[in-house]
């Protein structure tokens, strides 16, 4: 720390601020283009190879999307799917990753093993849909969920969070007379909140941004989340997932653009709640295996 206050130091911290501000400059600068070119006309988005503000404001893009009779509709499929898959894969994740991080459960690594196998071996897209199909799970919205409720990859980083909680912590609430459920949920759950707040989020974006399951798996137009809706709005091909107002002409590439901002703006919306627990939660769990 003392290094900081000679004049080196203070030349190292006002350059590290300026590389870090670029950076941060480089990453945000686009995606404001991209908010800026769904709010522009055509024209302007051909004429103009970058702009911040538009010169002509218009919501021919935006009208375009909420046009369709099934938008809201599908928002809250989303929704539903987004909150209940999050909670369902944490609950697994979390019960499964503190089970798992017992190295005195007989068979623990037998099931680890299997964890691993998972991400090295998987069944495939037409494996999945017969088991999915032969499960009648078909057009059903549990098929968005159950077949990527867990993900093999962060369960281990969940383990390996696990095994770096105090074990004196958990050996003096089973003197007291906990129960293992007990343990889990009063000593190990509260002091997992940066774990819980970073996969919370890992989640979300998941589910949030998942269509491909929703076009292998639904048929019913009243069951499509929000992104197989946009992308049936920017394919313009097939007209099952809704009437589209034909009075509204459609945009091209502010249509693109209007597009990304209306798939990611929740998320947005989710992370500064989480922000807190999220850089703190990304590297628990990675330096101790």
């Amino acid at each position: 720390m003392k290094s900081h206050n000679t004049p080196l130091g203070r030349v190292f911290d006002v350059f590290n601020h300026i590389i870090l501000a670029l950076i941060a400059l480089a990453m945000i600068v686009p995606f404001l283009y991209v908010i800026a070119g769904s709010f522009a006309t055509e024209a302007e988005l051909a004429s103009r190879p970058f702009f911040i503000i538009p010169e002509t404001f218009t919501l021919s893009a935006y009208e375009y999307i909420f046009s369709t009779a099934t938008f809201v509709r599908s928002i809250g499929v989303s929704v539903l799917i987004t909150v209940l898959g999050t909670v369902v894969s944490l609950a697994l994740t979390l019960t499964m990753g503190y089970a798992l991080s017992k190295v005195y459960i007989i068979g623990h690594k037998v099931f680890l093993y299997l964890v691993i196998f998972t991400i090295i071996f998987q069944g495939g897209m037409i494996p999945t849909y017969i088991l999915v199909r032969d499960l009648g799970l078909l057009d059903s919205l549990w098929a968005l969920i159950l077949p990527i409720a867990m993900n093999p990859m962060w369960l281990i980083i969940v383990i390996s969070f696990f095994r770096t909680l105090p074990r004196e912590l958990e050996e003096s609430a089973r003197i007291d007379g906990c129960t293992d459920i007990g343990v889990f949920w009063k000593i190990a759950l509260p002091l997992s909140k940066p774990i819980i707040a970073t996969f919370t989020l890992f989640y979300a974006v998941q589910y949030w941004g998942d269509y491909f399951n929703a076009l292998l798996y639904i048929s019913d137009s009243a069951k499509y989340p929000v992104m197989l809706l946009l992308q049936n709005i920017m394919t313009m091909a097939d007209m099952r997932f809704g009437e589209v107002d034909a009075l509204v002409q459609a945009p091209d590439e502010s249509l693109k653009l209007a597009v990304i901002v209306v798939a990611t703006l929740p998320i947005m919306f989710v992370y500064p709640f989480l922000q807190k627990h999220f850089a703190k939660g990304m590297l628990l769990g990675s330096v101790k295996g």
